[in-house]
Order: structure tokens, then C-alpha cells, then sequence
């Protein structure tokens, strides 16, 4: 990676001479056409925690219509068996599309890069504003779906054709349609914003910012846009090609006409599988700059872990198929595939053991932000663990398509979506808003959280096992799945949603009192040595009064011979 340059005349962005340095702007110009790093990042965090509502009220309808079916479902009324399935299919691409990624990499990407490394904004500000106006656009066309004729979009978050490629199946023409329009414009924004985040960390480091002391929270970032780049382009193509077998009658995915719909799961697989990892290597990056402020520790093996990362991101491109164990794929194929998923497992157990090792011996403090740490390593091992059934191609004959699958996969993305976001939230509000939070409301919202997360899913592993098959409108027509047991499981489930549910008014509350009147936040009131602590709370435009030189790596913590435990990357000595 190219070395910026050494003085700060010559640094790419100064805060001299460019459009998001006015400081003097109204109202629509600073929160609604910003190009401000910041502002931006602001537009993608409140973007996402309101599609974050929408997902969950769709979730708790259509768990109350399992766990009581037929029954009005209050602030829904009935469910029927066409609004269960727009339910689980929307619910499912919000989450992924519309909440995880605007929040993990957009908003806390925007934010933290040219903070965490020593400039005065991204390398391309109208590019970044664009690219959230793209995103706000594809958000208002996804809702949009709901309210046109037949609703939206019913043939499941993975668009399986036929079911999704014809309007007999999925009986959502103008839904379906919508749907994939927001996505596809979603992807153009990321692709937007991937280019922005990569180039800026290449070209815009801070005087002595060398590439191993960069925080590891920018490598992750840095290393998911890199993957969704170089895999969203497969998809992009499939979707179009999917839009035009639902608008123009072509027959790309329909077998009674020569298609073949197994190409769209490849396609959709070859970028879905590295997409786990698009949202997981930032959520792991937060992780690792909490851990190490609240161990007071150093990041032990920073090499490895970014070493690490960027093999898991390579082998990320070689486990797809195991998504189609029981599509026909030929059985030496599957022993390849179920090898190769297998050892993806390997460098994320390695980064796991790796934030351990750093806890050890450490003065650990459990403020909320690393309450949240914590429960992440804790709830990420169960999905990672029972993800390793999934890739083998023998036991996966069984699971597939059970709520087994739906266990391991909310075990998997609830860590990242969820409590790695409140991770960096509750670690970063100071630096954002100026304030600090409510420590009791957020230790109160992290146990009303945490545990029942495993009221809801650690039943359904049961009724997987059992062999419940995902997306039954009503199980009270299958005998074997219609037992009180099964339909206790399924009770128990949904009472933990709601409670789960009850307690995001916590976090609401807390975030919106203390953003209108918490205490006001010291520049570094954590004691981090990272560089946007050395910024004031909330950083102004341009970030620094006085851009920043770098010293040393962002994790010396208790270093021999000072009296502080902590010392900044910027600090000379």
C-alpha cells in the first residue's frame, strides 16, 4: 500500500480549499445534501435503525401467527398465508440489506475512517452523498412494495426462481419487481461506497499512519468492500437477468423453456457467502478496538488477525456451493465444498481465540460497550459452531431447509447485525454526539437483550432437529411438526421475541435522552489511543484543529515506564 506523504501541505485533504469544509451552512445543506464524512455517516445509522423497526415488526408478526395461528395478531390483525410469506421475505432482506450493511460498514465506515486515520473527510465527498442518496432511495422503493397491488414481494430473501421469477408463483408481480430494483440500486450504492472507503485509507493516511498501525476496526472495513466489490458483480447481472424474466417475459431461469434456475443460486450463493463476511469482519473489528480499551490491553497477534482476515475473505469465494448440498450437485463436488467450508472456519476460530488471549491478564472493565463485546464472541461461537452440520454435505441432507438452518443463521447474523452495531454505538456515541450514555440503561438493555436472543433461537434448533421445515404458514396441518411439544417451542420462541422486542425501547430511550441532555463527553473519556479521540466531541468539519502525525499502533496499552496506561498514536512521546 503506497505511503501518503510526509508533510502536511502535501497531505491529500488538509481541510483547505474543498466544498464539506464550509462551516457556515443551512439547514439543507448540512443534514440533507451534506458531503460531510460525518453527516453522511449520521444519514446511514438513522436510516438503518428505522428499517431495523420495520424488520422487527415484521418478525413479531409473523412469529405470532406461528406461535397462534389464526389469531389477529395485535398492531397487525390476521396474517394470511400470502402476508406471512411478504413477511418472512422482507424481513429477511431488511435486516441483511437495508440494516446490517448501512449500519456495520456505511455509517460506522463513514464515520470512523478519516477520523481513525488522520484526515479531513473521504477522498470523494459528492461520490459519498450520492451514494446514500442512492441507498435512501432503494430504502423508499423497498417499502414502497408494500402498498402496490398484491403487496411485496413473497418469494424469499434468496429469489429461488421460478418461485421469483414468475408472478403465478409468487403472485407479487409489481412487489417483486420493486424488490429487486432495491436491491440492485442498494448494491450500486455500496459499490459507491466501497470505492470511496478503499481509496481513502490508500491515499489519505496521516504522516506516519503505516499500514500496520491502522486500527483494526479500518482493515476490516477496508478488506468487506473489497469483497463485496469483487463479488457483487455476478449478482448485479443475475438480478437484471431475474428482472427481465419478470417484466419482459424472457425465460433465463425457467427449465420448460431451456433456462436453468439452479445458475441463479450460484450467482446469488457466489455473492452471499462472502457477504456473511462483508458484515462480519467489521463487527469483529469493533470488537477488536473495544476488548483492547477495556482490557487495557494490547491486540495480541495484530498481524495475525489481519493476516487471518484477509485469508478468510479469499476462502470466502470457495464455499458457495454448500448452499446447494441437496440441489442435484454432483458428490465429489459437494466432498470439495463441504472441505473447503470447513476450513473457513478455521481463521475465524483463530480470531476468536485471538480476542481471548488478549482478555487474559488484562484490567477488564465492564462498561456497557464491552458488555456487548463480549456477548458477541459468546453468541457468534454457537452459530459458528452449528454452521459446521450446514457444510457438511452428509448431515446438511437433513437440516436443509429446517428451522435448524433458520438457528444457526440468526446465530449467526443477530451478533453481527445486532449486538456488534450496539458494540460500536454505545463504544463511539461520546465521540459522535458529544454525550454519554446511561451506563444502568445500557447494562439493563445488554441483559434484556442477550438473553432472550436465546429464548428465541435456541428452541428452534430443537424444532430443526425435530424437523420443522422454514416457512410454514401454519404447522397445524402436518401432524408430526402440529405436537404441543413442537408448538410449545415455537410459544416460547415467539414470548422472547416480544421481549426482546420491549427491551430496543431502552436503547431508544437512552439513545434519545442522552443525545438531548446526557452528560457532555471529554475528548477521550475512555482512555483510547486511537486518533479520533484526539478530535473534539463531536469532531468539527475538517475533523482536527491541527492534522494529526502518527507515532506508534493504536493498541499500547500499559506500556513499561509511563504513568499513564494509554498512549495515543499521536502523542510524541
Amino acid at each position: 500500500m503506497a505511503e501518503p506523504a510526509t508533510a502536511h501541505a502535501q497531505h491529500p485533504h488538509n481541510g483547505a480549499g474543498h466544498d464539506h469544509a464550509h462551516h457556515d451552512e443551512g439547514f439543507f445543506k448540512k443534514y440533507l445534501w451534506s458531503t460531510d464524512h460525518k453527516m453522511i455517516a449520521f444519514q446511514y445509522l438513522f436510516t438503518g435503525m428505522l428499517m431495523a423497526i420495520i424488520g422487527g415488526y415484521f418478525a413479531y408478526a409473523f412469529r405470532m401467527q406461528l406461535a397462534y395461528p389464526g389469531a389477529s395478531v395485535p398492531g397487525y390483525g390476521t396474517v394470511s398465508p400470502a402476508d406471512y410469506l411478504m413477511l418472512v421475505t422482507n424481513h429477511g432482506t431488511i435486516m441483511i440489506f437495508w440494516v446490517a450493511m448501512p449500519v456495520l460498514i456505511a455509517a460506522f465506515g463513514n464515520y470512523l475512517i478519516p477520523l481513525m486515520i488522520g484526515c479531513d473527510d473521504m477522498v470523494f465527498p459528492r461520490l459519498n452523498r450520492l451514494s446514500y442518496q442512492i441507498f435512501l432511495l432503494s430504502a423508499i422503493i423497498l417499502i414502497a412494495s408494500f402498498f402496490v397491488p398484491n403487496g411485496g414481494f413473497s418469494g424469499a430473501w434468496t429469489a429461488y426462481p421460478p418461485l421469483s421469477s414468475q408472478a403465478a408463483y409468487h403472485l407479487t408481480p409489481w412487489g417483486a419487481s420493486l424488490w429487486v430494483l432495491a436491491v440492485a440500486l442498494e448494491f450500486v450504492a455500496f459499490l459507491m461506497g466501497g470505492i470511496n472507503f478503499v481509496t481513502t485509507v490508500m491515499n489519505s493516511r496521516a504522516p506516519g499512519m503505516t499500514p500496520l498501525r491502522i486500527p483494526m476496526v479500518i482493515w476490516m472495513i477496508v478488506i468487506a468492500s473489497i469483497l463485496f466489490m469483487a463479488s457483487v458483480g455476478p449478482l448485479v447481472a443475475g438480478a437484471v437477468l431475474l428482472l427481465f424474466d419478470q417484466v419482459l417475459g424472457t425465460h433465463v431461469y425457467d427449465p420448460n423453456h431451456g433456462g436453468d434456475p439452479l445458475l441463479w443460486q450460484h450467482l446469488f450463493w457466489f455473492f452471499g457467502h462472502p457477504e456473511v463476511y462483508v458484515v462480519l469482519l467489521p463487527a469483529m473489528g469493533v470488537v477488536a478496538e473495544v476488548i483492547t480499551v477495556f482490557a487495557r490491553k494490547k491486540l495480541f497477534a495484530y498481524k495475525t488477525v489481519l493476516y487471518t482476515a484477509i485469508a478468510t475473505g479469499i476462502i470466502s469465494f470457495f464455499v458457495w456451493a454448500h448452499h446447494q448440498f441437496v440441489a442435484g450437485i454432483d458428490p465429489r463436488m459437494a466432498n470439495i465444498f463441504t472441505v473447503t467450508t470447513l476450513i473457513i472456519s478455521i481463521p475465524i476460530a483463530e480470531m476468536v481465540f485471538v480476542y481471548l488471549a488478549t482478555l487474559i491478564g488484562g484490567s477488564i472493565r465492564f462498561t456497557t460497550p464491552m458488555l456487548w463485546a463480549l456477548g458477541f464472541l459468546g453468541a457468534f461461537l454457537v452459530g459458528g459452531v452449528t454452521g459446521i452440520f450446514l457444510g457438511s454435505s452428509g448431515s446438511d441432507i437433513y437440516f436443509h431447509d429446517t428451522y435448524f438452518v433458520v438457528a444457526h443463521f440468526h446465530f449467526t447474523f443477530f451478533p453481527i447485525a445486532f449486538i456488534g452495531s450496539f458494540a460500536a454505538i454505545t463504544y463511539w456515541f461520546p465521540k459522535m454526539f458529544g454525550r454519554m450514555m446511561n451506563e444502568t440503561l445500557g447494562k439493563i438493555h445488554f441483559w434484556g437483550t442477550i438473553i432472550p436472543v436465546n429464548g428465541i433461537f435456541l428452541p428452534l434448533f430443537i424444532a430443526g432437529l425435530a424437523g420443522d421445515h422454514r416457512r410454514i404458514y401454519s404447522y397445524m396441518n402436518f401432524p408430526d411438526s402440529a405436537k404441543p411439544f413442537l408448538q410449545d417451542l415455537r410459544i416460547m420462541a415467539t414470548v422472547s421475541l416480544c421481549v426482546l422486542i420491549a427491551f430496543q425501547f431502552v436503547f431508544l430511550y437512552n439513545f434519545i435522552v442522552s443525545l438531548l441532555r446526557g452528560p457532555k463527553a471529554d475528548k477521550n473519556p475512555w482512555n483510547a489511543n486511537t486518533l479520533e479521540w484526539t478530535a473534539e466531541s463531536p469532531p468539527p468539519h475538517g475533523n482536527f484543529a491541527e492534522m494529526p502525525s502518527v507515532h506508534r499502533g493504536p493498541y499500547e496499552y500499559g506500556a513499561p515506564g509511563r504513568d499513564q496506561d494509554f498512549w495515543p498514536q499521536n502523542a510524541a512521546n
